[in-house]
């Protein structure tokens, strides 16, 4: 059991390296316009409902209010966030994606799905299947990883 459970880690290792490839590829064309760190940002700000606190974008990236502000004014600045004062509580500064905000992570995705999908293509449909249903089951073992871990590859 434990020599299946290591094989199966090394063959999940090796897999994860292809992925990460994948991910590096897909960044890699707007790396020359936007920082890991920046990118990231705009994943989370393309996956909320509406505007984001600056405070709570700042504690998902784990990182300071007065760093995340620095971060806030090149992504401003970029034309790929707004920044205005919450209505709610004049002390909160909200952030949120503009469209030209949201083509860069669409692009980004967009590279990303076209490999993935070019890989999957090279397998047999019961093959396709296979990789669905253990990516299924690893994704659900594993949970949902935390944006402080994500950070540094700008997923």
């Amino acid at each position: 059991v434990v020599d299946q459970l290591d094989a199966t880690a090394v063959e999940v290792l090796t897999a994860s390296r292809a992925l990460l490839g994948v991910v590096a590829r897909s960044v890699a064309p707007v790396l020359d316009r936007v920082t890991v760190p920046q990118f990231r940002v705009l994943v989370i700000l393309s996956t909320s409902d509406g505007p984001v606190r600056s405070g709570d974008l700042a504690a998902a990236l784990g990182v300071h209010p007065s760093t995340f502000t620095r971060t806030a004014d090149r992504l401003v600045g970029a034309g790929w966030v707004l920044r205005a004062e919450n209505p709610d509580n004049r002390r909160e500064t909200l952030v949120e994606l503009t469209a030209e905000g949201a083509r860069l992570v669409a692009q980004v995705t967009d590279q990303r799905r076209h490999e993935i999908t070019t890989i999957l293509a090279r397998l047999e449909p019961t093959e396709r299947d296979l990789v669905l249903d253990a990516m299924t089951l690893f994704a659900r073992a594993a949970g949902e990883p935390r944006v402080r871990d994500l950070l540094t590859l700008g997923v």
